[in-house]
């Protein structure tokens, strides 16, 4: 009558001994899942940088955290950004020092801060400038920015428009303007001190912006060269430094149709480009020129070399050679430009209504880097000059040449003659 309760009690006494190891056991179970679940979510994390590396377009235009592959994309701004990043990753992320970036975004501050009810409570003004910045300067669609920063892919086109909108509306009148009468003079001063040429105020070139075919007039954005883009006219003074932008004229239009449709075509015929009186280059009164390309009419104030086909002088070969060197200006301003801003690469996402504000915010925000010194990357050259999109390059027509001109390219040749060096 003894052996049940005895049995009893063995049982009873295996079953409290078992107790602690099977909580133990529990713990371990729940510790090792914690575990797998962290090693998931970092391995998912990197996974999802390693897709996104794959998708971008080339490889330099791309960067994102190495260093912090299991931070959540929701807090990579608070907490790695603002925290963490030093001064090389906001240049390589944001092209621009984070004193710049943090200046930029005060200025914008005045126009962007009215819209912020259309956004989430969690992105403050400095992110829409950051989702904006890291759009222009690595092409990368919306849908691949959008993980990045923890918003939708329209979040990301919103910011993108809005701080376009408001850069062009409060810093071009900064950083992007018409020299008044002291800077031009200042302007031919750093332009002969640099590149070795008198009386000179700028260099003026076109750029081509590859653009996906529209749906409406597409002959007209076909070029020269059998590709689709919008064209921009830019001059930039000695320094590199743009001071006129005309920007979204269609690929097929010539660089001479295109200058007679400018503002600066204008701005020169209103003698607005110098000093009235002009003032004396070797000993007569003459107007500050422009110089430019074979794709440009010859004018008292827009310079060209002499054809190469022709029998040239010693002297005139010299003034090619000067003019040439000296207009090398705006082609370094123009790489530096697309290298920084590399959405100008090719405009997929970019509607034909929005590209005028985006190739203008660039050439802003580009004045803006240069004027605050901030470091230029020579890797950021790589993949700008795609040889499958040749230059189109046609001469400027016969019609366009001012006869007048002609003697101010030679009083030109002259100088170089008897008082240049170099």
């Amino acid at each position: 009558m003894q052996e049940p309760p005895l049995l009893l009690l063995l049982y009873l006494l295996l079953q409290r001994r078992a107790g602690p190891q099977g909580d133990m056991a529990g713990r371990w179970d729940e510790a090792q899942r914690a575990a797998w679940l962290r090693q998931y979510y970092t391995q998912r994390q990197k996974r999802l940088m390693t897709l996104l590396i794959a998708r971008r377009r080339r490889t330099s235009c791309y960067f994102y955290p190495r260093a912090w592959p299991s931070i959540r994309n929701a807090d990579w701004w608070e907490r790695v950004v603002m925290k963490e990043f030093r001064p090389q990753d906001w240049l390589e992320k944001f092209r621009m020092s984070k004193e710049t970036f943090f200046y930029v975004c005060n200025q914008l501050r005045p126009g962007l801060a009215h819209h912020g009810a259309h956004f989430h409570s969690t992105l403050p003004l400095e992110k829409r400038v950051a989702v904006a910045l890291w759009h222009l300067a690595t092409n990368v669609e919306y849908q691949t920015i959008s993980p990045l920063f923890g918003v939708g892919p329209a979040t990301v086109q919103t910011c993108v428009r809005e701080v376009s909108y408001a850069v062009v509306l409060l810093l071009k009148p900064l950083y992007l303007r018409l020299p008044n009468e002291k800077e031009l003079e200042n302007m031919v001063r750093i332009f002969r001190a640099r590149w070795g040429f008198p009386h000179c105020i700028g260099a003026l070139d076109s750029l081509h912006i590859p653009i996906n075919p529209p749906l409406r007039l597409s002959a007209d954005y076909c070029n020269g060269q059998g590709w689709h883009s919008i064209l921009t006219q830019a001059t930039v003074d000695g320094l590199g430094q743009f001071w006129d932008v005309s920007t979204a004229f269609p690929g097929s239009m010539e660089n001479s149709a295109v200058l007679e449709s400018s503002s600066l075509w204008v701005l020169a015929k209103e003698g607005r480009l110098c000093p009235n009186p002009p003032k004396h280059f070797m000993g007569k009164a003459q107007k500050y020129v422009l110089l430019g390309d074979a794709t440009y009419p010859l004018q008292d104030w827009i310079l060209k070399p002499y054809q190469e086909d022709e029998k040239l002088t010693q002297r005139q070969l010299q003034f090619n050679y000067r003019l040439k060197r000296a207009h090398s200006v705006i082609e370094n301003a123009f790489l530096r430009l697309k290298a920084r801003w590399q959405i100008l690469l090719k405009c997929d996402d970019c509607s034909l209504e929005l590209l005028p504000t985006l190739v203008l915010a660039c050439c802003i925000l580009h004045n803006v880097c240069e004027a605050h010194d901030n470091p230029f990357n020579e890797e950021w050259l790589e993949g700008t000059e795609p040889t499958e999109l040749p230059k189109p390059c046609q001469p400027a027509p016969a019609s366009m040449e001012d006869g007048r001109a002609e003697q101010v390219r030679e009083l030109m040749c002259q100088y170089f003659e008897t008082c240049g060096e170099g």
